[in-house]
């Protein structure tokens, strides 16, 4: 059985629960953080419970490093509070409990991968074996390469068995497949759900939508420092109306634009991609049209087309 599965007695006893009973993990309660004369967060609240899969949504600069850094203890809110498996996140307990995976992460490139491995697996008290740390993050064949020589995709895999190695309670990963070829993103995804299934919690910040639908129990979408919705994937994506149309066409997109029921048209390469509530009625037009329309395409509202509309119409802040 996968390390990343070991629970404790106590855990096994209460598991599986619903994730909407599941003891909580971590919270912001209100929190507000400035720098300076912007306001990065504004009375933002955010819970985690165990053994659930969270992604935190937003554009550039929405404040979803703010909401790790707080949660991490890296840095402090002007009001409002945080807490991390019942303590202040800057205690040394709760840190030992943690695992991250960030951008802006900094390892030296003359140490072997192992030898990394080996030095995180020194900072916590019940670690995984080093061989496990291996296996979970498909790093067989390049643990005695040095760091600095790795591609990097086999960075960033690197990188996930680091936020793992001390067997953390909570972990937090910042676009953790950045850089990685299918087949390793899909193999990644294997291991953030195995660490749900053992209890683990996990708060996921991703510009891939498609890695949040596939992954999370839970989508917050955060804009300006502020919280404009949370719930379920199929939630998230129901909150858009209308289904995407996509096909290759000579029909001018503004003539599209005017068709009834079509909410937006936007361009994908050589094929128009169109959002409407009743796409039978458009394709019917489209197809009377232009004889040389093909490639059609008919699917779901997608979370992207969720996301765009919620962030797009979010009201402006200080931010």
């Amino acid at each position: 059985m996968s390390a990343t599965a070991v629970i404790t007695e106590a855990t096994q006893a209460a598991w599986p629960v619903p994730l909407s009973q599941a003891r909580t993990v971590a919270r912001l309660h209100s929190v507000t953080k400035r720098y300076g004369q912007t306001t990065a967060l504004d009375k933002f609240s955010l819970e985690l419970r165990a053994g659930e899969v969270v992604a935190l949504l937003g554009p550039n600069g929405a404040g979803k490093t703010t909401a790790v850094r707080l949660l991490l203890g890296l840095i402090s809110p002007n009001s409002g509070s945080v807490r991390v498996l019942g303590r202040d996140p800057r205690d040394a307990d709760a840190r030992t409990r943690i695992g991250a995976m960030l951008q802006v992460s900094r390892v030296p490139e003359m140490l072997r991968v192992r030898e990394h491995i080996d030095l995180f697996r020194s900072y916590y008290p019940n670690p995984l074996p080093a061989a496990e740390v291996i296996r979970i993050a498909k790093l067989e064949g390049i643990a005695d390469q040095m760091f600095g020589k790795l591609s990097g995709g086999q960075k960033q895999r690197v990188l996930f068995g680091l936020a793992v190695c001390g067997n953390p309670d909570l972990v937090f990963l910042d676009e953790p497949t950045v850089g990685l070829d299918i087949e390793s993103r899909r193999a990644l995804w294997d291991e953030i759900r195995a660490l749900s299934a053992a209890g683990k919690t996990v708060l996921l910040t991703t510009h891939y939508l498609e890695e949040a639908d596939m992954l999370a129990h839970r989508i917050v979408v955060i804009n300006k420092g502020r919280l404009l919705c949370e719930g379920t994937p199929a939630e998230i994506k129901h909150r858009v109306s209308g289904r995407r149309i996509r096909c290759i066409t000579q029909l001018d997109p503004e003539f599209l634009a005017s068709l009834p029921s079509v909410a937006e048209v936007q361009l994908d390469r050589e094929a128009v991609v169109i959002l409407a509530e009743h796409p039978e009625q458009v394709v019917r037009e489209m197809l009377l049209r232009d004889e040389t329309l093909h490639g059609l395409e008919v699917s779901a509202a997608a979370l992207e087309d969720a996301f765009l509309a919620l962030t797009s119409d979010s009201p402006e802040t200080n931010a």
